[in-house]
């Protein structure tokens, strides 16, 4: 695929550490763009909070920024989407691969979601595919499809940046699992593939670090680093063995903390679910359906 400009966007990263998410403002000139924003959600009150997304755009008013786009890596199950709640306060448009139908199709399903959620994808605003192309303003923006972990998983190409979601994570870490409905541990590794043949000076930004106790948050890696020190894909791993691994560590996974109330949130374009009569809204919980038997 032929590349976008090699320009060098400046990019500002918040770590939410209470799902150790980043999300990312790229921006050039007056542009920017968003990418994989977080909503605040308290699992013990079940209550939303948009204190993360705030600073978010403090942090656009400060730099006077105009957002075009809010970009989604692909729907989280570690984190609620809060890319509705921006969209609204930006009034940028909104983006995600075109597998999230399939996403949806298999979420509706396991929440028993009604006739009023349809799983076509119309929740956002733009969906994308290999090959695609968005602008916003002098950023050139291209797409990269990236699945393995999720049906329908992107790392988006800026100038001399790749924003590659769950696919890698830190070095020590390694990658994303697949074991998620749709998730395929041989198309991860041909997404991991096409990652590490970037230009050798890419920057990769990754969605998550989860650090030992003997450093911080690191939101940026690179190609080399990667191909030194990743403990699953490191230069010279085959397809196979990778495979094996993740199959067999994937296995002795819990499910993530959080990923029955930001599914049904995340496949709605992170809006929540619609007020029922008496004025409340509800999140579905799927009973014996994940970690084993009761």
């Amino acid at each position: 695929m032929s590349l976008p400009n090699r320009s060098h966007p400046e990019v500002k990263a918040f770590f939410h550490a209470d799902t150790s998410t980043f999300t990312y403002v790229v921006h050039e000139g007056r542009a920017a763009v968003v990418i994989d924003p977080v909503l605040d959600y308290d699992a013990t009150t079940a209550r939303t909070a948009t204190t993360s997304a705030d600073a978010v755009i403090a942090y656009v008013h400060e730099h006077r920024l105009t957002v075009e786009w809010i970009l989604e890596t692909h729907a989280h199950a570690d984190h609620l989407s809060a890319g509705d709640h921006l969209r609204d306060v930006f009034r940028a448009r909104l983006a995600i691969g075109k597998g999230i139908t399939q996403v949806q199709a298999r979420f509706k399903a396991l929440f028993g979601l009604g006739e009023d959620f349809v799983p076509d994808g119309r929740q956002f605003d733009q969906l994308l595919q290999d090959g695609d192309e968005l602008h916003a303003g002098v950023l050139d923006i291209r797409v990269m499809a990236t699945p393995g972990h999720t049906d329908d998983g992107l790392t988006y190409l800026i100038g001399d940046t790749a924003f590659v979601g769950d696919t890698v994570f830190a070095p020590e870490t390694g990658t994303a699992r697949c074991d998620f409905p749709g998730g395929d541990a041989a198309r991860l590794y041909s997404s991991i593939q096409k990652i590490l043949a970037l230009p050798a000076d890419t920057r990769l930004f990754l969605c998550h670090d989860y650090p030992p106790a003997i450093r911080t948050p690191a939101a940026e890696s690179s190609i080399e680093t990667q191909l030194r020190d990743n403990v699953h894909v490191k230069r010279g791993g085959s397809e196979a063995s990778f495979v094996a691994m993740r199959t067999a560590r994937d296995a002795t996974l819990a499910p993530p903390r959080l990923l029955l109330p930001a599914l049904q949130v995340n496949i709605r374009a992170g809006r929540l679910p619609p007020v029922e009569e008496d004025g409340v809204r509800y999140l579905r919980l799927p009973l014996n359906r994940f970690g084993g038997k009761p």
